[in-house]
């Protein structure tokens, strides 16, 4: 990585009047495919990449003063003061084989407005998240304002929707998402397919990536905060102010429950419906139901087995993993950066502060997009000029058309 000494940026950016050095001053050349040495961006695909990201990447990362000095500060602000765009969606529920019901969330209209052939970008929000927090209206609106038809993944019970099964979702079930990636594709055949995941959505995003590997049908995907090792973010999930966080997502997880607790009633086995209900700590409610509806012997067997570290090495589309190395949720500790430098489809950019889904910097900061939005959509949008229209699931639109009376959809 060239380092950038003072005044070599003049003698890049304004190369019809380059003007000798001074005396006693050292230049460093520096390439369109270089970045600012306040980010790490490492990966086998980095060169390939690295040409399409260089108009954010090599500026300096300037997190916005004050906020976010402190990961923990920057992590709250952004979750509850960050604005959140104004869409209207229309809702599509999706029955799924077992009998399970998950949300796809569009933008309303836009099945008029853009051309069957635009692409379709998948998200999928983190841990009992959904289309109505902010970081995903910024990223769905950044997106569809370029022109591509957007839809929001939001898991069983999450964003509102309704549990129909005694079965939540969890970092171990990829059955949701291969149906949801399934049938969008059969819905749109002549569109790329592409996906966004943060947190729990990229670690399950990724492990999807790696399952499928050459056969995966998205055209390309992003990992924002992934936690990667869930072992190691169990660890540190219980230290210090990150107990704050444990607490509130086990509220959010005891909501959810609570919600759909009927269906959970006379549940015998090894399940504990009285710790999941009222569990404390994630940790309670995996034990108490998640780690038992999916055949787990223990939750650390559950997290150690169900963590996309080991996925990385089977990715065969390109991926994008941006993380904070001060996250307090993501450990960078468990970035598996090894796998990802030796593979060719994989790129990684580090930023030096973020927090957990806040990175608060960038031209919108404080209260605008996320830093990471402008990057994400380069490379997404690098990606689809490179693509070719492949029709994919063309076999499979005649499938959702005859299923199409288990759909309902409804204005939100």
């Amino acid at each position: 990585m060239a380092k950038l000494s003072l005044g070599s940026t003049f003698s890049i950016f304004h190369s019809r009047h380059i003007r000798p050095p001074l005396a006693g001053c050292h230049v460093t050349k520096m390439t369109v495919a270089d970045h600012h040495p306040s980010l790490e961006v490492v990966g086998g695909a980095r060169d390939r990449f690295l040409p399409s990201l260089h108009t954010n990447l090599r500026l300096p990362y300037n997190p916005f003063p004050l906020i976010a000095r402190n990961r923990h500060v920057e992590t709250i602000f952004a979750s509850f003061l960050r604005s959140i765009p104004q869409v209207r969606l229309r809702r599509e529920c999706l029955r799924v084989k077992d009998g399970g019901s998950v949300a796809l969330d569009w933008v309303s209209g836009d099945h008029r407005r853009l051309p069957p052939d635009s692409p379709v970008l998948i998200l999928l929000p983190g841990l009992t998240g959904g289309s109505q927090d902010s970081y995903v209206r910024h990223m769905l609106t950044k997106a569809n304002g370029k022109g591509w038809r957007v839809v929001v993944f939001n898991s069983r019970g999450c964003g509102e929707s309704s549990v129909t099964t005694p079965q939540f979702y969890s970092a171990s079930f990829l059955g949701d998402t291969y149906e949801v990636v399934k049938h969008v594709g059969a819905r749109y055949p002549e569109a790329n397919l592409y996906a966004v995941g943060w947190s729990l959505g990229a670690n399950i995003l990724v492990r999807y990536l790696g399952q499928e590997s050459h056969a995966c049908p998205l055209s390309g995907a992003v990992s924002l905060c992934n936690p990667f090792n869930l072992v190691i973010a169990d660890e540190d999930f219980h230290k210090g102010f990150n107990n704050v966080y444990d607490r509130a997502l086990a509220r959010a997880l005891c909501k959810i429950f609570k919600k759909h607790a009927l269906l959970f009633e006379d549940m015998g086995g090894e399940f504990n419906i009285p710790l999941a209900a009222n569990a404390k700590s994630v940790r309670d409610f995996d034990e108490g139901l998640t780690r038992v509806s999916f055949g787990f012997k223990s939750v650390d067997d559950y997290y150690s087995n169900l963590s996309s570290c080991d996925s990385i090495k089977h990715v065969q589309r390109p991926l994008l993993c941006i993380q904070a190395e001060n996250d307090p949720i993501a450990p960078s500790r468990a970035i598996p950066r090894e796998d990802i430098e030796e593979n060719l489809n994989c790129m990684l950019i580090v930023t030096p502060k973020g927090g957990h889904l806040g990175w608060v910097a960038g031209a919108e900061a404080p209260l605008g997009a996320p830093w990471t939005d402008p990057v994400v959509m380069d490379f997404l949008e690098y990606l689809e000029r490179g693509a070719s229209k492949t029709g994919k699931f063309s076999a499979d639109s005649e499938a959702v058309q005859r299923s199409s009376g288990e759909l309902h959809r409804i204005e939100v």
